[in-house]
């Protein structure tokens, strides 16, 4: 399967949910990857805290050097690194008992965005071929907006290489007022994801049912973090809330179309990271919702009935 991550701003949470939802799934089993394809800002490395590879990897081998030249590794591919052998972090440094691989593909450090290219093209569709038959789930982050990282891979996914390859979108937002409209533009509005990938030679109507939404910073007026709030401040947050549900409907990004959710985390406001179970059980510093979260987008993205009937 192949999971593409996009937004239409940055600062919605979507790489550092993204990598915790293939941590996710490497505990539970499954063999993942994680591909950066955040052109312009590759830090993905700084979230699994790969000390060589915290805005990418310098010397080549990286994602811009197999796309765009042919600085690679001997194997023909991009380097890849191994999250549980490379971390610098120690509860990630033994693989668990009965998880999967979890592998980084980085970009390289300064490699910044590019324009179309066919042979990018081409080495893109190659490689997400190779890996999707490698591994279980392979998630793509992609570039802010109406990038060339989305426009590439929606060209690649409508190759006949990959037409019988199961794809999805995330399309992250923020819980907020900018967040929500921005999150339909990139989706349904001019030379959005659906404009762009039906001219690639996608199904319109195919394409949008592979495409869910992800609210990241979600504040919930009845959690108990926030038991110490005044009761006029409690019905504040209520409204608000209530106001953005309207908003979110009207703009085709409302529950039907959402996958998940993701709640405001003290850890996540300081620290892009990985939330393992010792964060939340012993060492107390994040909440346990943040990581049931985390875990429900996990299981959602496997299963086909989640992704019918939009």
């Amino acid at each position: 399967m192949l999971v593409f991550a996009a937004s239409d701003k940055g600062g919605t949470g979507r790489s550092v949910t993204s990598c915790n939802v293939v941590y996710r799934s490497a505990l539970d089993g499954s063999d993942v990857c994680y591909l950066d394809f955040d052109f312009g800002s590759p830090t993905a490395g700084s979230i699994f805290q790969i000390a060589d590879a915290t805005r990418g990897v310098q010397g080549g081998g990286g994602l811009h050097s197999y796309l765009l030249e042919s600085d690679v590794t001997s194997t023909g591919e991009p380097r890849r690194i191994d999250v549980w052998s490379r971390s610098t972090r120690s509860s990630l440094r033994q693989r668990p008992p009965g998880s999967g691989k979890l592998m980084l593909f980085p970009g390289d450090q300064d490699g910044g965005e590019f324009g179309p290219d066919k042979e990018a093209l081409r080495r893109c569709v190659l490689l997400l071929q190779r890996l999707d038959e490698e591994f279980d789930m392979c998630l793509v982050d992609l570039s802010a907006g109406r990038s060339y990282a989305t426009q590439l891979v929606l060209e690649a996914t409508a190759d006949p290489a990959l037409r019988g390859v199961a794809v999805r979108w995330l399309i992250f937002h923020r819980w907020t007022r900018q967040h929500i409209p921005a999150a339909s533009g990139l989706v349904y509005g001019r030379d959005g994801i659906l404009d762009v990938g039906e001219r690639a030679g996608h199904d319109r109507d195919q394409l949008q049912s592979a495409i869910r939404f992800v609210r990241t910073a979600v504040v919930y007026p009845d959690s108990i973090e926030l038991s110490g709030l005044r009761p006029a401040q409690v019905a504040w947050l209520r409204d608000c809330d209530e106001d953005l549900r309207r908003l979110a409907a009207q703009h085709r990004v409302g529950r039907s179309a959402m996958l998940g959710a993701v709640p405001l985390d003290p850890v996540l406001q300081w620290r892009e990271q990985l939330i393992s179970d010792n964060d939340v059980v012993a060492r107390e510093i994040a909440n346990g919702s943040t990581v049931e979260a985390f875990g429900e987008l996990s299981r959602k993205l496997t299963e086909d009935e989640e992704w019918t009937g939009l």
